[in-house]
């Protein structure tokens, strides 16, 4: 025999009755002429056929594995094609599991479910530090206030499709060589509803729906941060036919800051102090975010810093609990206070000879250069401020 049954089915010698039943019905599904687009895919379909009523029937599959013609006595090609396929298994289930025909046939309904929508929010960093109520603009669709979402005239009701008498489908019939092909598909004067609209809303067009923006009082709660969506079931888009609504994703975006950094739960600022204080020690007011927080107690919105004697530039002292609120477990994160030391540029006279007997007496009219160690680490910090 010059044709391979079994690899034309795609199994093994041994493959039992039931493995050889789904590898037709899977290759079945693949070559039909009404599917495949290949030119020679009706041969190929009648020969999936010719294999498959071979193997499926034990004496024919003996008279193949023997190494004799198992059609001879049936007659070439294969038989009964009429109105199923060989052993059993009808054409109208195949076209039911490529096309999903069961379970869906029937008219659709008018009404049905929202879209889901999206906006996005900026926010001041007190904002998201801090929490806030942002009114939130959004361009979405709503009920039809004229028809209530029925999508005709007050006082029009739908009436029955002539066409397809209300099922919300016709059904055509083709001759082809496997026999009569029974498809389905949506009715095209209602498109699969059943029912038409005589007088559609002039308001909707019939949709049921209409697009409008509304606005939203939107809670933010404190210690949000870029990229957190806040979700409002229901608050989306109206689906078709006054369907349930979808829901509404508030995306934030926090603006950066003049003066503070946002590091995770922490908040980070450079203070600038003169070589002096640094050198003899000081305390400074550095004003908090608080101060832009117009719920702030007044209290918080400066906080004393002190700074110790020989302080030098690059200095970070955290303060506990004056950072951002943590969404998740409580408390607050530091503020973190870089210190700045500042070199004077200009000098009088007075003070340009006070600052030389100060080198004179510390032994440092002529120093050497000596390199720092960690020099990168101790400004490093600083350098991304300033770039």
């Amino acid at each position: 025999m010059s044709k391979d049954y079994y690899a034309i089915l795609g199994v093994d010698r041994d493959a039992s009755p039931e493995a050889i039943k789904k590898a037709y019905r899977r290759r079945a599904m693949k070559v039909h002429p009404d599917v495949a687009q290949e030119a020679d895919a009706a041969e190929k379909f009648k020969e999936l056929n010719e294999a498959y009523e071979v193997l499926s029937d034990p004496n024919k599959r003996a008279v193949f594995d023997r190494g004799g013609d198992p059609m001879s006595s049936a007659g070439a090609g294969f038989s009964g094609f009429g109105g199923g396929f060989a052993g059993g298994f009808d054409f109208s289930n195949l076209v039911d599991a490529m096309f999903g025909a069961a379970g869906t046939r029937g008219p659709r309904s008018r009404v049905r479910q929202g879209q889901d929508a999206l906006v996005r929010v900026s926010l001041k960093l007190h904002e998201a530090v801090f929490g806030t109520t942002k009114p939130v603009k959004v361009d979405t669709a709503v009920v039809c206030p004229k028809c209530s979402g029925h999508g005709g005239e007050p006082g029009s009701e739908p009436v029955t499709c002539t066409t397809c008498q209300g099922s919300g489908e016709v059904t055509q019939i083709q001759r082809s060589f496997l026999g009569d092909i029974r498809t389905s598909q949506a009715c095209p004067t209602c498109r699969g509803y059943g029912t038409i609209i005589p007088r559609p809303c002039g308001e909707c067009s019939g949709e049921g729906r209409v697009r409008t923006t509304r606005t939203l009082q939107v809670r933010i709660p404190a210690g949000v941060s870029t990229g957190i969506r806040i979700h409002l079931e229901g608050q989306g888009e109206v689906g078709p036919g006054g369907g349930p609504a979808g829901d509404l994703y508030v995306e934030l975006a926090v603006e950066a800051h003049e003066t503070f950094r946002r590091e995770g739960d922490n908040l980070e600022v450079v203070v600038k102090v003169p070589m002096t204080a640094a050198a003899l020690g000081t305390s400074i007011d550095v004003a908090t975010l608080e101060a832009e927080w117009d719920g702030s107690d007044l209290e918080d919105r400066k906080v004393a810093v002190e700074v110790p004697a020989g302080t030098q530039s690059g200095t970070r002292i955290p303060l506990k609990g004056r950072g951002v609120p943590r969404l998740r477990g409580g408390g607050r994160g530091d503020l973190g206070v870089t210190l700045l030391v500042q070199t004077p540029t200009k000098l009088d006279d007075r003070q340009r000879e006070l600052l030389r007997e100060l080198a004179e007496a510390r032994d440092e009219s002529a120093p050497e250069g000596v390199a720092a160690q960690g020099h990168k680490g101790v400004f490093g910090k600083l350098s991304e401020w300033f770039s």
